[in-house]
């Protein structure tokens, strides 16, 4: 992109309209920023041709039709506890820039879909799966999966590229985005890391359950609640003290989060989560329930059992019947049960960081109320 090119797309983010800045229609008015977002820089790459605009409409398709918008409402809500206020005029402009995490987060999810061969995201194809499936209808040459995974890869670049585009691009006084860059620099930093700390940890057959926590920590908490708590607080110019509560809140309830993603993932509906039950096992995900599971059936001498939960990770054929008894051994064993007893750890320490935090309320109230949607949701 030229640089003329770049300065009227940031002076079109800037001017963009927020429909209403009201504290409960987040989700609506994140997805219309993106949907106009999108319009905008699909207009400045039009002269690019045909074919990107037609690979951007399924990472618009992406962004835009599913997802919770948990990130911006995290990091509204720290903005919302450190002081901002939603009449004022900067609403507006902070509103534009945490929308941006939706970006973030639609990169990390289509590569990290990649890594972990996912067929199904959401109730529809991935999107590298997606693209090979096009690759097969058009008779294209060469390999149909290496092209699907090489277009998925530069689409959830593109997604990353433009995360910093809008965030920095969305209107914020100068001390406002000088103040919010070191968390966003730090986020970025942590995903990539966590990610790269799965995939290593996957490779060495790490069985253990520290080092799945640890990719929880960085992989999902840090830029799930952490850091857009951070980045919202560092917004509206917060002191130390609420950062560090809202760090702490946000490092607890992420993981728990992910924990309940892992339960979910394991013993969810498909019709509700969007992914086939038991997908995380098949695709040889060493989640901290499984990794509980292993550790506990060694310690209680279960030789046969051991196997079954080793043998069945990474099969992409394991059949409903395996898939069942694996469910059965993880609650036998107490895994399910030493998961649930950490989530309502972690989420009550969470819980304790928050109200001895200096938090503007309504947002404390909202916080408390994202800690039990995230720890206790059917999907």
């Amino acid at each position: 992109m030229t640089r003329s090119l770049c300065v009227r797309s940031l002076a079109t983010i800037a001017r963009m309209t927020v429909p209403g800045t009201a504290d409960d229609n987040l989700p609506e008015q994140v997805r219309a920023i993106l949907a106009d977002y999108f319009e905008a820089r699909r207009k400045e790459a039009s002269p690019i041709g045909a074919d990107f605009d037609s690979a951007l409409d399924a990472l618009q398709g992406f962004v835009l039709g599913g997802g919770k918008r948990l990130r911006p409402t995290f990091a509204w809500w720290g903005w919302r506890g450190a002081g901002g206020r939603p009449d004022s005029a900067e609403a507006r402009t902070v509103l534009r820039a945490i929308s941006a995490l939706e970006l973030v987060q639609a990169g990390a999810l289509v590569h990290d879909d990649i890594m972990d061969a996912s067929a199904v995201r959401r109730g529809s194809p991935t999107m590298h799966i997606a693209f090979a499936e096009q690759h097969r209808a058009e008779g294209m040459r060469g390999e149909p999966e290496r092209f699907g995974a090489s277009a998925a890869l530069l689409l959830g670049d593109v997604a990353l590229a433009w995360a910093d585009d809008l965030f920095f691009g969305a209107g914020l006084p100068e001390g406002a985005v000088a103040r919010a860059l070191p968390a966003w620099q730090a986020m970025r930093s942590e995903m990539l890391a966590g990610q790269y700390i799965d995939v290593l940890c996957q490779a060495r057959g790490d069985e253990s359950p520290d080092a799945a926590m640890r990719v929880n920590r960085f992989k999902t908490a840090a830029y799930t609640v952490e850091r857009p708590l951070h980045i919202g607080a560092s917004l509206a110019g917060a002191g130390a003290e609420l950062i560090a509560a809202y760090r702490n809140y946000g490092t607890e309830i992420g993981i728990a989060f992910q924990l309940r993603d892992d339960l979910l993932g394991m013993f969810g509906d498909p019709e509700v989560t969007g992914k086939p039950a038991g997908d995380d096992l098949r695709e040889g995900k060493r989640t901290v329930l499984m990794a509980l599971g292993i550790q506990l059936a060694e310690r209680a001498g279960r030789r046969a059992d051991l196997t079954l939960l080793r043998t069945s990770l990474g099969r992409p054929d394991l059949d409903t019947t395996t898939l069942d008894a694996v469910r059965t051994l993880l609650v036998e064993v107490g895994a399910v049960r030493a998961i649930e007893e950490r989530i309502e750890e972690l989420t009550h320490a969470g819980l304790g960081a928050l109200r001895i935090a200096p938090v503007a309320e309504p947002a404390a109230a909202r916080l408390a109320e994202l800690a039990l949607t995230a720890t206790r949701r059917d999907r």
